[in-house]
């Protein structure tokens, strides 16, 4: 019977959301409420013996009830929508939160990269921060300073990394991080979404070193949104929605399912600016497709021309602000990007404001399928990723076959995403 790397069983973590953290007026009152806070929290605890939609509606159960087992040297995938509770349950397996029931059993050390910076101390150095890592993995200094230099070249960080962390971009600390995390050698890495915030060449040599750590034999579960990644590098895949596992099995079938169930998205999305996605400076308030001057329809003929409108937030004065475009199938396999580059706007600082940027899709470009669009916003001098949100909204194409499409009179599948109605000459040559 294959060892066990996680075993995860019965486990659920409960939120209690908009609880305000309780103030004290004197030192004499936080310390006797430091005394009874265990006992408090025991009776809490116990209290909690169901979990049922009778719960008042200011507790969330983020998970409930998940249970499965990880075999040592194998890769798994983690998939979900936004608030399935991937990153919740991460943070359990990687010991950051305890969960509200349940328990976990972890063979090994333990090695993950969640949300950008976890595990950096902003005024420490990129050099110092390395070794503080290794400290907390157990490894000695001897083993870390014979990876140290393999850690950085991976990184790209040489040229800063005597330099404090917190001057460091998304990118960079993301870079360090991974490079941190998977080369120090753990038994088991999890890996969560935020090499979204990399660019194309480091996610590829993610990937990589990622099939390198399977391949020695090492524990690894991988977060994404990016079906086409967990593909490659997971033979099994595990489906959360609403803190629950509604599949487990091989990774083929686990998207499928996802397919089915999750991508049936509106057209229109919006955000006030508590819940909106982005940093302190700037923020996705709205994401729109338009046809004909109106919220277009989730069902639409591939000879229309559409628009998507992207409304979003600045904070920062100053700041040069690029919002950016991704159009992916409904394997979530990118179709294509675009950014904006009107001369109007494009590498120009901007004051602190509401904006609304407004790109056009052709007419006869897209195939017939399912399609979602996803937004990314960053800025330049500094290079900052200030947001990717992923599967904003969606749409499906259709092809009405009026024989005026790219199709003509053709009526057999086509293959793949873009079908452009191009213009095409002919004349005849010799005799």
């Amino acid at each position: 019977m294959p060892d066990t790397a996680l075993s995860v069983r019965g486990v659920s973590k409960l939120y209690r959301v908009g609880a305000a953290r309780k103030q004290h007026d004197s030192i004499m009152s936080a310390i006797f409420f430091g005394l009874l806070q265990p006992f408090e929290n025991f009776r809490r605890i116990r209290n909690l013996t169901s979990i049922s939609d009778s719960e008042s509606i200011n507790t969330l159960w983020a998970l409930s009830d998940i249970s499965f087992d990880v075999e040592v040297g194998s890769t798994v995938g983690l998939i979900g929508h936004n608030g399935s509770g991937k990153s919740t349950l991460l943070k359990i397996l990687s010991r950051i939160t305890d969960p509200t029931s349940g328990e976990i059993l972890v063979r090994g050390k333990v090695a993950s990269l969640l949300e950008v910076g976890t595990g950096f101390h902003p005024e420490l150095t990129g050099r110092d921060n390395v070794y503080l890592n290794g400290a907390i993995l157990g490894m000695n200094y001897q083993h870390v300073k014979k990876k140290f230099d393999e850690i950085v070249a991976f990184s790209g960080v040489e040229a800063l990394i005597d330099t404090p962390v917190k001057h460091y971009s998304s990118g960079m600390k993301v870079r360090l991080g991974f490079a941190v995390a998977a080369h120090l050698e753990p038994e088991i890495l999890l890996v969560d979404e935020v090499l979204a915030v990399g660019d194309a060449e480091f996610q590829k040599k993610c990937m990589t070193k990622m099939d390198q750590v399977g391949g020695e034999g090492r524990t690894v579960v991988f977060v994404s949104h990016h079906l086409p990644s967990v593909a490659r590098l997971c033979k099994r895949s595990i489906l959360l929605d609403h803190g629950k596992i509604i599949a487990d099995g091989a990774t083929g079938d686990v998207i499928k399912r996802y397919s089915d169930r999750f991508l049936d998205v509106g057209t229109s999305r919006k955000w006030s600016e508590e819940e909106a996605p982005g940093d302190n400076d700037v923020r996705l308030l709205g994401v729109e497709l338009i046809q004909g001057g109106e919220t277009a329809k989730s069902l639409l003929d591939v000879r229309s021309e559409l628009n998507v409108q992207i409304e979003f937030q600045v904070y920062c004065a100053g700041a040069k602000v690029t919002p950016a475009l991704h159009l992916f199938d409904s394997q979530s396999n990118w179709v294509f990007a675009s950014i904006d580059i009107d001369p109007e706007w494009h590498n120009k600082k901007v004051s602190a404001g509401r904006y609304m940027a407004e790109v056009t899709i052709p007419s006869n470009l897209l195939a017939e399928g399912l399609y979602t669009i996803g937004v990314s916003i960053a800025s330049l001098e500094p290079n900052i990723d200030h947001l990717f949100e992923h599967e904003c909204i969606g749409f499906t194409m259709y092809d009405p076959i009026h024989g005026d499409s790219a199709r003509g009179e053709y009526t057999g599948d086509f293959p793949g995403s873009m079908r452009p109605k191009l213009q095409w000459k002919n004349s005849r040559v010799g005799l």
